[in-house]
C-alpha cells in the first residue's frame, strides 16, 4: 500500500521527540477499570488478561511495550477512547508485568509470538466476538506485526488486522540506536525493573547461573541479552535473537490490513525500522511516518481535549481499513 501522509501537527514543545516520549507518561493521568480474567497456559504458567467490556462485537487485544502492562498511560488512553465508540478491548500483560512475577523462570521477549496466538486462540474459544483486532505498542507492535505474518495461515477469520505504534521492526539496528548517549536516561529507566527482575528469578531458580557482577554492570540490552534471554530462550546469541525476533521480515507476509505508525523523531528507531519497500509492494500493509510523536507519545498540545490523535487514528483506521 502507498505510504500515508500523517496529518500529525503538534504545537512547538511537542515537536520535540524527547520531549513528547516524556510527556505521556510522566504527566498523562490516563486510568481504566478493567476486569481481570487469569488463564492457565500450555506450559503451566499464567496469562493476565485485562478487560473493559462495552457489549460489543469487536474486540481489540492491546499488547503493551517493554516494561509496561495494562497500566500503562498509552494502553489506558487507548482503551477509554475505544470503549467510548462502544469497542471492547483486552490488555493482554505480558508474562511478569501484570504486577505479580509470572511462575516459570522465563517471562518474555520482542518475537515471543507463540503467547500472542494462545491467547487470541484462547479469546476466540472463549468469546463470541465476530471481530478481533490487535493493536501494538513497542514491543508490543513488533509482537502485533510478527504475529500476522508469522502465523498468516494459521489466523482465524475472525482476526481482521492489526496497528503499531512506535515499533523497532528491525531489533539489530534499533539496539545499536538504544546504545547513543540520547537514549542513555530511557535504557537506564528500563534496567531499573529489568534487572531487578532478572535478580529475582536468579533467586527463585538457584540451577539459573546468573553472573551477577556483569548483570550490575551492564549498560546495554546486549548485555542483558547474554545474560538471560539467550540462555533462557535458547538462542545462540544476542544476534541470533534479533534476527529471529524482528517483525521486518514476516511484514511482506501480512495478509490483513495492518498499519504501522512510526514518528520519524523517535529517538528509538534506526533507518531500518521505516519499512517503506515493504509497505509500497503490499496489499495489505501501510506506513505512517509523521514528523513527530516521540515513542509512544503524539501528544499534540497542553489541551487534554486535543490529545487524543493516536486513539482517534487507530480508531479511524479501525472503522475505514479494516471493518469496511
Amino acid at each position: 500500500m502507498p505510504i500515508i501522509k500523517s496529518t500529525f501537527s503538534p504545537t512547538l514543545p511537542f515537536k520535540n521527540g524527547h520531549f513528547n516520549t516524556m510527556y505521556r507518561p510522566l504527566f498523562r493521568k490516563d486510568t481504566c477499570k478493567y476486569q481481570r480474567k487469569r488463564i492457565t497456559t500450555w506450559d503451566k504458567d499464567f496469562i493476565d488478561l485485562d478487560f473493559s467490556f462495552q457489549n460489543s462485537k469487536t474486540l481489540v487485544v492491546l499488547i503493551h511495550g517493554l516494561e509496561g502492562s495494562s497500566q500503562s498511560t498509552y494502553i489506558t488512553a487507548t482503551s477509554n477512547y475505544l470503549n467510548a465508540k462502544k469497542i471492547d478491548t483486552v490488555c493482554f500483560n505480558l508474562r511478569s508485568c501484570s504486577g505479580q512475577d509470572n511462575l516459570l523462570l522465563a517471562t518474555y521477549h520482542t518475537g515471543k509470538t507463540d503467547d500472542v496466538h494462545f491467547v487470541v486462540n484462547h479469546l476466540l474459544q472463549n468469546y463470541a466476538y465476530e471481530n478481533v483486532i490487535l493493536v501494538g505498542f513497542s514491543l508490543g507492535g513488533n509482537l502485533t506485526l510478527k504475529y500476522l505474518g508469522e502465523y498468516q495461515q494459521q489466523l482465524n477469520e475472525r482476526i481482521k488486522g492489526g496497528i503499531a505504534i512506535s515499533v523497532p521492526v528491525d531489533i539489530a539496528s534499533a539496539e545499536l540506536e538504544l546504545d547513543k548517549l540520547k537514549n542513555k536516561l530511557y535504557v537506564e529507566l528500563f534496567f531499573k525493573t529489568m534487572k531487578n527482575k532478572i535478580l529475582e528469578k536468579a533467586f527463585k531458580f538457584p540451577e539459573f547461573h546468573l553472573d551477577k557482577e556483569k548483570l550490575f554492570k551492564a549498560t546495554k540490552f546486549k548485555h542483558l541479552e547474554h545474560l538471560y534471554t539467550v540462555p533462557v530462550f535458547g538462542f545462540k546469541s544476542p544476534e541470533d535473537y534479533w534476527q529471529k525476533a524482528s517483525s521486518k521480515p514476516y511484514i511482506p507476509k501480512i495478509k490483513l490490513p495492518s498499519l504501522l505508525i512510526n514518528a520519524k523523531d523517535d529517538s528509538f528507531l534506526s533507518a531500518a525500522c521505516y519499512p517503506e519497500k515493504e509497505a509500497k509492494q503490499s496489499d495489505y500493509f501501510y506506513l505512517e511516518t509523521p514528523n513527530y510523536g516521540g515513542h509512544c507519545g503524539f501528544i499534540s498540545s497542553f489541551k487534554s481535549q486535543e490529545n487524543n490523535w493516536l486513539e482517534q487514528r487507530i480508531y479511524n483506521f479501525i472503522r475505514k481499513k479494516i471493518l469496511i
